[in-house]
């Protein structure tokens, strides 16, 4: 893969919506080829097994996202799905909480059955990307089994459980990343933290999306080692979530529900915060705090909006983009 001198190596740290919405700008705004100076290095905690097939909601919607063809009204699946399997599963006495369209389904079943025959997960998501048209280097954090669980009041339930089945409905009260332990980064994770010009921790939630890559061991230290510019934009707006539960995780967890409260987990790891119009006035103390401070539009609502983004991200630290 060559590179552009004029196009920065950009890392960056995803999950989720915000994630896959700041990879497809970031995509756009890189010049002379772009994406293919982007590598998204993806959270794998919310991967789940439904009707014998992997699933990884995160990889996929950053993935469909790239290729422009995710659903934008819901902001994850395909355009145009359609759910007849769906609902013979459902005949069949299935239990179809988890929702799956047919197009969908298809990336799941290539996907496992690469997987049974020992391909390691990083492989199937290269080639994957490849055949729907992404151009950017997708990656997940690791290989092995990693899944977030998710202690609430009632319990201790898997993500999926809590996020889709119970609607994210359940206070948190603490989570755990089961395999993270002995877990291993993906081929070129590390290589791709280490060598970007520009390291980037996506608007995610960084509970659910962020702390699990962050969660493999040795990936933490290679983004606090790592002498590229590091930037997180902030995923709180005017004290509210964008999309999902990042706020009430953050109040049941004993963190402000703000910006300047998403700073201080960040404090350490990043060099610059990315923050709302809207949060103007917490730019001094989340400076307090070392941090740099750019404030800017940070609402991502169309492919404009992402670039826009992406290119405040970039010259934030000093990588503008023509």
């Amino acid at each position: 893969m060559t590179f552009s001198p004029a196009a920065p190596r950009v890392t960056l740290l995803a999950g989720g919506v915000g994630g896959a919405r700041l990879a497809h700008g970031l995509a756009l705004a890189l010049p002379d080829g772009g994406a293919e100076h982007l590598t998204a290095v993806v959270n794998v905690g919310d991967d789940t097994e439904r009707h014998g097939l992997l699933v990884s909601p995160d990889l996929d919607t950053v993935m469909y996202t790239l290729a422009g063809a995710n659903d934008e009204e819901r902001g994850w699946g395909l355009q145009g799905e359609t759910y007849a399997t769906l609902e013979q599963l459902a005949r069949l006495g299935e239990d179809t909480w988890f929702t799956l369209g047919d197009k969908d389904l298809a990336t799941h079943v290539v996907r496992t059955a690469a997987l049974r025959d020992g391909e390691p997960l990083s492989a199937v998501t290269t080639r994957l990307a490849a055949a729907l048209g992404v151009r950017a280097r997708l990656l997940p954090v690791t290989d092995d089994r990693l899944r977030t669980l998710v202690d609430t009041p009632s319990g201790r339930v898997a993500f999926q459980e809590y996020f889709v089945r119970r609607r994210h409905a359940d206070a948190v009260l603490g989570l755990a990343f089961d395999g993270a332990a002995t877990s291993r980064p993906a081929p070129g994770v590390l290589d791709a933290v280490a060598g970007a010009d520009v390291l980037v921790v996506a608007p995610s939630n960084p509970f659910l999306s962020v702390e699990p890559v962050l969660a493999v061991p040795g990936v933490r230290d290679a983004v606090r080692a790592s002498s590229a510019r590091r930037v997180a934009v902030s995923p709180i707006v005017g004290g509210q979530a964008i999309k999902g539960p990042a706020a009430q995780i953050l109040e049941t967890l004993g963190h402000e529900v703000s910006a300047l409260g998403v700073a201080r987990l960040y404090a350490g790891l990043v060099d610059v915060m990315v923050v709302d119009d809207a949060d103007a006035a917490l730019a001094d103390p989340i400076r307090e705090i070392g941090l740099d401070v750019v404030v800017t539009d940070t609402i991502m609502g169309d492919p404009a909006g992402r670039e826009r983004l992406a290119r405040a991200v970039l010259a934030a630290v000093g990588h503008p983009v023509p």
